[in-house]
């Protein structure tokens, strides 16, 4: 999709700080972030949100084994992490792409908002 901000950062047309990249699968730093650590994984496909993945469990189910791989990676195993999954506007997803936030670094408070 031309206009996601997403697909535009996978496309390199929008510069990031990439933590991972594979034929599926871009992660790359939040420009907002909510902990030390805040990185987000997306499909490179482009998806609308989690709602649209009940006939497709096996992305759903890769995107979060990766999310927790990374975190593992970024050094937040030991001390915990938070995946965030918002799905539409009450939910607060504000870009209409699939992902996952991925945070920690510090400890997180419930509810988160």
């Amino acid at each position: 999709m031309e206009s996601c901000i997403f697909c535009k950062i996978i496309a390199g047309d929008i510069p990031s700080e990439k933590v991972y990249e594979d034929d599926r699968f871009f992660a790359f730093r939040d420009i907002n972030p909510k902990a030390p650590s805040h990185f987000l994984v997306i499909p490179k496909e482009h998806l609308p949100g989690v709602a649209k993945l009940s006939d497709n469990p096996e992305l759903l189910g890769q995107l979060m084994i990766l999310s927790v791989r990374l975190a593992h990676e970024e050094g937040l195993a030991d001390s915990g992490y938070r995946l965030v999954i918002n799905q539409g506007e009450d939910g607060g997803q504000s870009v209409a792409h699939l992902h996952v936030h991925v945070l920690g670094g510090r400890a997180l408070a419930w509810p988160p908002g």
